[in-house]
């Protein structure tokens, strides 16, 4: 078993032919295998849900099993593929192979074949993440455990980190902004402890809908509720012996919070519809952007609670705090983004550097690292200068620069256009609303599809409509 969850996405139409396939993954795998109809879906779990092996239909005679496939080998690498094809079908099967498929299956299912193939791609996925770790992205700059950062604020998280994983079983709290990192210190955390040979289980608290939370996190019973038609094993357990991630633990509703605290009092549960206690033995690291103190005020969260996950607290600064670290972080994205291409991004100008040091980094690094992955497919071949960020990247001061390139060898300088006084932060907030808006409007309402357009993830769009109270504005006919 790898030391990361090993976690298996089914997409076929066929809810008979799927859930039976899903119950036989469950018993002779042991692994936790998601569910659902269609490609669509599968590509929004993809994106929220850490996924080790998806096995899809074609769904023939679309074949958008293929598309699936396609997206998955760009934007999931990492994750292995299986497709499912019907007996005698040679063309589908030589063109599912060539799309970076692994093996396949036949269609209707023969559980002992699907069971062997599945053995086998989860082999093959381990092996390529173990030698991803063997053989690190970047040779230098690394940071500390794949967190890049120089800052001092940076090198007082890793040395504090550090002693707090040595410890292998007080709980963590995890503090900082959306974007700053923190799955990436909690796994960090798993690594140098001494659970690093168990599971590192990660759990979306905001992502899981709180009718399927805690299913998620205790599992159930067979017959605890409609379609329960085989007991299944909850991530807790999954993690015993391990470390189980909570992030955006401050979403987790009061009632669900209340079993977590007998968890870490108790170190046992009940599954959903169990009348028998199932004893664990787990360390959480949790996870939150919110301010759990205001919220034990407030009564949003409990403070018996607080109190037991945040035995050992960790902050993580926000990027604006530590712009020293923003050089280094474009290097790093410039190497990932132009690994394969044959006409990669050249580099940043200093004037463009100069740029992105002045910006407040609201979306702090996951923001930085989207926009270096933009520029490196608009620009590829190029320089990216001042000029050539988005509008709301520019700097609005004349700040002299070095001619010199700070990130690549083969930079040239430019000088940024001049600026006149005005409002930054508020420009920039009314051009993220004209945007959003114009993305809405363009889909109907559709959040999921303006989402796409904007290259967010669904649950950050709705944040921000939601922030910026932005529904009103939305014309009556295109909301969802």
């Amino acid at each position: 078993m790898s030391e990361s969850m090993r976690s298996i996405l089914l997409v076929d139409g066929n809810r008979e032919a799927r859930e039976g396939l899903a119950v036989m993954l469950r018993k002779h795998i042991g692994c936790v295998v998601l569910e659902t109809p269609g490609p669509a879906e599968a590509i929004e779990i993809l994106v929220e849900q850490e996924i080790s092996l998806v096995i899809t239909d074609l769904f023939a005679p679309k074949q958008a099993g293929i598309e699936l496939l396609k997206q998955i080998r760009s934007q999931h690498p990492q994750v292995a593929v299986i497709v499912s094809v019907p007996y005698g079908d040679r063309d589908s099967v030589v063109e599912a192979l060539r799309r970076g498929a692994i093996f396949y299956i036949h269609s209707p299912y023969d559980f002992e074949e699907a069971v062997i193939a599945t053995a086998r791609a989860l082999e093959h996925h381990e092996l390529l993440v173990h030698q991803q770790k063997r053989s690190p992205k970047i040779s230098k700059n690394d940071g500390f455990q794949g967190i890049i950062g120089q800052a001092s604020k940076m090198r007082d998280l890793f040395r504090n980190l550090e002693k707090v994983a040595e410890d292998g079983e007080s709980n963590v709290l995890i503090h900082g902004e959306s974007g700053t990192g923190k799955e990436l210190v909690a796994r960090a955390t798993h690594a140098l402890s001494p659970r690093k040979g168990k599971n590192f289980v990660p759990v979306n608290c905001a992502a899981i809908p709180d009718e399927l939370l805690e299913s998620e996190l205790f599992g159930y019973v067979k017959g605890a509720f409609t379609g329960a038609n085989q007991s299944k094993m909850g991530r807790i357990q999954y993690a015993d012996g391990g470390t189980l991630f909570l992030d955006e633990i401050g979403d987790m509703k009061p009632s669900l919070q209340a079993k977590l605290l007998r968890v870490i009092q108790e170190r046992e549960f009940e599954p959903v519809g169990g009348v028998k206690p199932v004893s664990v033995n787990v360390r959480i690291v949790a996870a939150t952007h919110r301010d759990l103190e205001a919220g034990v005020a407030e009564g949003r969260f409990r403070e018996d609670l607080f109190y037991r996950l945040s035995v050992v607290p960790l902050h993580i600064p926000p990027l604006r705090e530590r712009t020293d670290d923003i050089p280094v972080l474009i290097e790093k994205f410039v190497q990932v983004f132009n690994r394969g291409r044959k006409n990669g991004l050249k580099g940043f100008a200093p004037n463009a550097i100069a740029a992105l040091l002045e910006y407040q980094w609201p979306g702090n690094v996951r923001e930085l690292e989207n926009l270096v992955q933009r520029m490196s497919i608009l620009f590829a071949g190029e320089v990216v200068t001042a000029s050539d960020l988005p509008e709301k990247y520019q700097r609005t001061g004349d700040i002299q620069v070095k001619e010199e390139p700070v990130v690549s060898t083969e930079v040239t300088s430019d000088e940024a256009p001049g600026t006149e006084n005005f409002d930054f932060n508020a420009l920039v907030s009314d051009f993220e609303d004209r945007l959003i808006l114009k993305a809405l409007t363009k889909t109907g309402g559709n959040k999921k599809e303006a989402a796409k357009l904007l290259n967010l993830k669904r649950t950050t769009l709705i944040e921000k409509i939601k922030k910026k109270q932005l529904e009103g504005s939305v014309p009556p006919e295109s909301l969802p």
